[in-house]
């Protein structure tokens, strides 16, 4: 996980475009394949959706917190699929109650899914993983 963790930091943005994308609100966007950095807090208060094929890749670097509303989705379309889709969180992991998300969480502290989300994905924290009848599904 440290070595996931380290290789993604040291990952930089894919273009000026990928950098604090929307200023760290994510609202009812699409994203393709490459690497986003945001210098603080993201939030994901809507539907996010990551289209690209089987073979794309999507780093999202997060220096702050990482914080997705309830009954919500990141959804795939293309051919896109969860081992491809990396999200490295300095601070804490929040997804809302009733959220489905989708791809391998590299988090440094503490990894928080709200009661009955769902995830295609990893989980993997520093200091914890908490679940409330989460679904987790490893691709």
């Amino acid at each position: 996980m440290e070595a996931a963790y380290t290789d993604a930091a040291g990952r930089t943005a894919t273009s000026a475009a990928h950098t604090n994308l929307g200023g760290g609100t994510l609202t009812s966007l699409t994203l393709t394949r490459g690497v986003y950095e945001w210098g603080s807090n993201v939030t994901i208060p809507t539907e996010l959706t990551l289209s690209g094929s089987a073979t794309d890749v999507w780093i999202f670097n997060v220096v702050g917190t990482l914080d997705m509303a309830a009954a919500k989705n990141v959804i795939l379309t293309g051919g896109a699929l969860p081992q491809n889709i990396f999200w490295r969180v300095s601070g804490i992991v929040t997804i809302g109650a009733g959220t489905h998300f989708e791809g391998i969480i590299l988090g440094k502290t503490i990894i928080n899914f709200g009661n009955l989300s769902s995830i295609n994905g990893r989980l993997l924290a520093q200091s914890a993983v908490n679940l409330s009848a989460t679904t987790v599904t490893q691709p």
